[in-house]
């Protein structure tokens, strides 16, 4: 299987978003999909580009996706974080996903980062054994931390309450 990798397009936007809604089925979430196509295009090639993508082309199809964003580390300083790193079930198996991660990995060497970060569920045992295969240290010991949409509202609404 034959593929290629370069630097995502705007016209690439819909066949990412197409390839987002894949991994989120697979993760087994695919409602909290919310970023639109026109959303990546303004994130990603706007005047505050907000995120670097790899893609993986073949013929003409995008196939795999690697979704990279700057970072700052107090203890590391300047890193990248990997968002995701998607390929199309299709491609599994087929070197795709060495070869985006690989792309990843001279880019952020490029840009002298400290290190490259990226989580990985703990039931995804394929990407689990694919990453340590590659050197990566999973880190078991730490949780993931988020504050959605409305956790962000209900903790400014608390600040307004507690300020009164």
């Amino acid at each position: 299987m034959e593929f290629s990798i370069r630097d995502a397009r705007q016209e690439d936007m819909g066949q990412v978003l197409r390839l987002i809604q894949e991994l989120a089925l697979f993760e087994k979430e695919p409602e909290q999909v919310e970023v639109t196509e026109e959303d990546l295009v303004r994130d990603g090639f706007g005047p505050k580009k907000m995120f670097h993508c790899f893609v993986a082309e073949q013929a003409d199809k995008v196939v795999g996706i690697a979704l990279i964003y700057p970072r700052y580390s107090t203890w590391k300083g300047p890193i990248v974080h990997l968002e995701d790193l998607i390929v199309s079930k299709e491609m599994r198996g087929s070197g795709l996903g060495t070869a985006l991660l690989d792309e990843v990995v001279k880019y952020g060497h490029r840009l002298g980062v400290r290190r490259i970060s990226w989580e990985v569920l703990d039931w995804n045992d394929p990407a689990i054994d694919f990453y340590e295969k590659k050197g990566a240290d999973v880190k078991r010991d730490w949780d993931v931390v988020h504050l959605n949409e409305t956790g962000i509202r209900t903790y400014i609404e608390n600040l307004e309450e507690s300020s009164i």
